[in-house]
Parts: structure tokens; sequence; C-alpha cells
């Protein structure tokens, strides 16, 4: 059996990384443009509240005067160039230890810059056999594409119904590689915690925490906690 696992609010919550980014941001309009750092921080997050993001450093730039396109390219730069200040959930550094006898994998989309900084700030390059930057191997193999995956099974010499893959976005997650027979596990965490998808994008098993995976048992056990807790979401 493999186990891999998704990054972002899998193994750690994404919005520490996001508030850790906006204090670097802080930091850079401080130096340059004498901008108080608490102000330019709590109109970022909420900006970010309000809007979403797209033009958060839009709204802070033209705040303070400063709104030019170089400058916002820069804020991007700086926020995704900055070595952030994120912990992993005390759950899922439990559960990397109690399964470290696996192989353990990690498969994570996004900037392949920050996705990297992510790993080293969190020790995880130290605690799986490979961590799979799906950007590396170009967008379209980026979830749900099963790609990286397959090049699991590959490296392990085993069939995708061997291989494990925990997550917690049921837009992208699953949808992809439940098709090439992996089994899929969904965590509520994050901001994808409240969402209910159709049995297509939905994982196999459903939990609420990484500390209650129990691979032992996983056949009689597991099936009906994901079902029980189906049910409490319908």
């Amino acid at each position: 059996m493999v186990i891999a696992f998704d990054l972002d609010d899998t193994l750690y919550e994404e919005m520490s990384f996001v508030r850790s980014g906006f204090r670097a941001v802080s930091a850079y309009l401080s130096d340059v443009y004498s901008v108080p750092t608490t102000e330019s921080f709590d109109l970022m997050m909420k900006s970010l509240e309000r809007n979403g993001r797209g033009h958060i450093f839009d709204d802070v730039l033209s705040h303070f005067g400063a709104y030019s396109k170089k400058n916002i390219r820069r804020c991007i730069s700086v926020y995704r160039q900055h070595f952030p200040d994120i912990n992993l959930y005390p759950e899922a550094d439990e559960c990397l230890h109690r399964f470290e006898n696996y192989p353990l994998y990690i498969v994570t989309d996004g900037n392949i810059l920050v996705q990297r900084n992510k790993l080293i700030a969190l020790g995880l390059y130290d605690r799986v056999r490979f961590c799979f930057l799906t950007h590396c191997y170009g967008k379209k193999n980026a979830k749900p594409s099963p790609y990286c995956l397959f090049l699991i099974c590959k490296r392990e010499n085993v069939r995708p119904e061997e291989v494990f893959y925990i997550g917690d976005n049921p837009e992208k997650d699953f949808v992809g590689i439940k098709r090439a027979g992996f089994k899929t596990i969904r965590i509520l965490k994050g901001q994808y915690k409240d969402i209910v998808k159709s049995e297509e994008y939905e994982a196999e098993y459903i939990f609420n925490s990484l500390s209650e995976l129990d691979f032992s048992q996983f056949k009689t056990l597991n099936k009906k906690i994901n079902h029980s807790i189906r049910e409490e979401r319908q």
C-alpha cells in the first residue's frame, strides 16, 4: 500500500500561508513607501474577505496612492518568493509519523516556487519519498489529471488500487483519479469542508481528521465511518 497526500489544507492550513505572504508584502510596503505594516496587512485581509483573491494588492496599493502594474507585479513577486511561516496540523504531523513505514508521497498543484517553499518550511522533503509538484510536468498534468499518481505507481511498482490519495478539495482532488482506480480519501478541512459534491467528484472515504485514519481496518470500520459522515452531510 502507498499513501499520497495533497498539501494545502490537508497537511497544513493554507490561510496561514496567505497571512504569512501578506505580512511579507506589508514589510516590503513599509520599507519602500513607509506604509504602516499593521494597516496594510489589515487592508489585505479585509480585501480578501470582501472580494476574494484577484485584486488584493490593487486595493492596498490604491489605498496608499502607489497603484501601478509594476508595483502589483512586485507585490505578487514578494508574496510568491517569501519563505513562509507555516506549520503542519498537529494531526498531520502525527499521521506522517504513524505511517512512516509506508511509502509516502505528496502531490500538489500550484506555482512551483511557492509550493517548494511550503514543502521546505514544513520539513516534508525529509518525511516522504518524493514530492510531486504537478506544474513541473505541465499544467495539463495538474489535478484532476492522474498523471503524477501514475508516476507513483511506476516508482513503487504497484497498481492504482494500491495507492490511497488523501485530499480536501472535491472540486478536483478525486474526480480524475477515481476513474483510474485509485483509492480516494477526503479530509473535511479548509475552505472546501462544507461543500457537498456528487458521487463522481466525491472521495470514496470521508473523515473529519487525519487522526481518524486506520488502514488496518479500512475495508470495514472506515467504510462505516464514511457512510455515517455522508449521511450527516445530506
